[in-house]
């Protein structure tokens, strides 16, 4: 991501990934000027204004003020891929219930080879994807299956399957950004020694703007907790609208 500033001192932010590119500003003649700088240095096309990128789609609402970003239709073809044909949807990824670990490995050589021919490790990256860019529901689930990429069982592969049939009753589901006061709130918490093999506790954060999450995370402590304080920390800060383009920058 780059900045830079007009002559009003207005922030023009291009963000680029590879060779895809957002591009905004405040004004379209100041976006526009920087687009001609760009195509006389690259060979560029303009998609006009952005509805889709890397697998997300961007949906304004310009008379509600409101900014949405799903990724439905890259769900649906994860849903295909993996052939998720189970009509029996599920309410959360993952039931609280289940509790994975080190003793759902595979215990013969029968059940590791039945386990070297499940995709675990593709699904788990095109979980990991929805998790990082618009779906902060499933980050938790997401975060308990990955550990078991290297040795898996029957009873982790289902976890994935529950995880699948969760979004497939949700993939409508989208990030919404609002036209309310640009504070930064974040909230965090933690459970008590939740990973079955280490006793590691697990922490949880999440980071919001304009009504919507921007920054969300699920991973295990690095050390085993002898004792936990439940927490929720709420730190507004107002912004102003000037510094920040669009939530969608974050």
């Amino acid at each position: 991501m780059y900045t830079k500033k007009d002559e009003d001192g207005s922030p023009i932010i291009p963000v680029l990934y590879v060779d895809d590119m957002l591009l905004a500003g405040k004004k379209k003649s100041t976006l526009n000027a920087l687009k001609q700088q760009l195509n006389s240095a690259f060979s560029m096309k303009d998609l006009g204004e952005a509805e889709h990128i890397l697998g997300m789609r961007i949906k304004r609402d310009r008379q509600q003020y409101t900014l949405h970003l799903s990724q439905e239709n890259y769900i649906e073809k994860v849903l295909d891929r993996f052939n998720v044909a189970d009509p029996k949807l599920l309410g959360v990824p993952l039931h609280p219930q289940v509790k994975l670990s080190k003793d759902d490995c595979p215990k013969d050589d029968d059940a590791a080879n039945y386990m070297k021919n499940v995709p675990y490790a593709s699904a788990c990256g095109s979980l990991m994807y929805a998790m990082v860019a618009t779906r902060p529901d499933i980050a938790q689930a997401v975060r308990i299956v990955s550990i078991f990429m290297a040795n898996l069982g029957r009873a982790h592969w289902e976890a994935i399957k529950s995880i699948l049939r969760y979004l497939k009753g949700t993939k409508g589901k989208c990030l919404c950004y609002g036209k309310g006061p640009l504070e930064l709130k974040g909230f965090c918490d933690s459970d008590m020694a939740g990973d079955v093999d280490t006793r590691k506790s697990t922490s949880g954060y999440v980071y919001t703007l304009a009504s919507g999450a921007i920054s969300w995370c699920s991973r295990l402590q690095r050390i085993v907790a002898l004792s936990t304080t439940r927490l929720k920390i709420f730190q507004p800060q107002r912004l102003q609208r000037s510094h920040l383009v669009s939530p969608l920058m974050l």
